[in-house]
């Protein structure tokens, strides 16, 4: 046996893992499996009769049944597959590793014609992911706030598609303090609002950061049954500490309501 990445394409030299099964069901309803091997090529020695040969590379895999007789055979089977790895960027900088994740989906986000499942989840940045050839799309999750992009991208058989994702966010920590550069207040509770009134994010971190896509927010500090805001700018590849000075009291239930994750 052997396989390719297209007619015209050359042998695919490592990574493959075949299966022979024969291609009839025992009493349970199961097809046993014969013969494997993790060879570019493997030989297998296999009685006259129907089996079916599946081979898997990545993610991607095809299946022929045949049917073998007293004399030995070759067989070759095509694999249409492609590799992608993928990384991110946040002005110009690479986020680093351990920040961002990635979801792949089959089908394409710009069209709208794109699956609502992950087909492959959790990726991280310069994984090698062998997939079926085709049209996908991804998302970039940079932190655990809400930057979060898509693109498009397309896996060419036998080839690498080494895709860049540019992220417009930045890394906001979140103090409460009596005076500017004072010690963050104990037992902090923050909410992160939108000008249009959607919460973004909550935690009970007395100093929490979060990584926050590009924009306007609203900083709602409570403490000791008292509620304190200020606005704030998210600006691309900044870095910022943000501090809500104690002073101006809001309605303490000014984010009630609103649905948002916590930490």
């Amino acid at each position: 046996m052997s396989a390719r990445f297209g007619d015209k394409d050359g042998l695919i030299p490592r990574g493959l893992v075949w299966r022979v099964f024969a291609d009839r069901p025992e009493a349970s309803g199961a097809y046993p499996l014969v013969a494997e091997a993790a060879d570019p090529a493997p030989v297998f020695f296999l009685s006259p009769g129907g089996y079916v040969v599946h081979v898997a590379y990545g993610l991607a895999s095809v299946a022929r049944r045949i049917v073998v007789g007293e004399e030995s055979r070759r067989e070759q089977l095509i694999v249409p597959a492609g590799a992608v790895t993928l990384h991110s960027d946040v002005g110009d900088k690479p986020v680093p590793a351990d920040k961002v994740t990635y979801d792949l989906f089959e089908g394409s986000f710009l069209q709208g014609r794109a699956s609502s499942r992950p087909y492959y989840r959790g990726a991280n940045p310069g994984d090698l992911i062998i997939l079926p050839a085709g049209d996908y799309y991804v998302v970039s999750t940079y932190g655990d706030g809400n930057a979060v992009i898509q693109a498009d991208l397309a896996v060419a058989a036998g080839k690498v598609t080494d895709a860049t994702l540019h992220h417009r966010a930045g890394e906001v920590t979140l103090r409460l303090v009596k005076v500017a550069g004072g010690d963050p207040m104990p037992e902090t509770q923050w909410s992160i609002g939108t000008p249009g009134g959607d919460s973004v994010k909550e935690s009970i971190n007395p100093e929490p950061t979060f990584v926050l896509a590009e924009g306007e927010y609203t900083a709602v500090a409570r403490y000791q049954g008292k509620t304190y805001s200020k606005v704030f700018t998210v600006e691309t590849g900044k870095n910022e500490s943000v501090e809500v000075r104690v002073g101006d009291q809001v309605t303490p239930d000014a984010l009630d309501g609103q649905d948002g994750s916590g930490d």
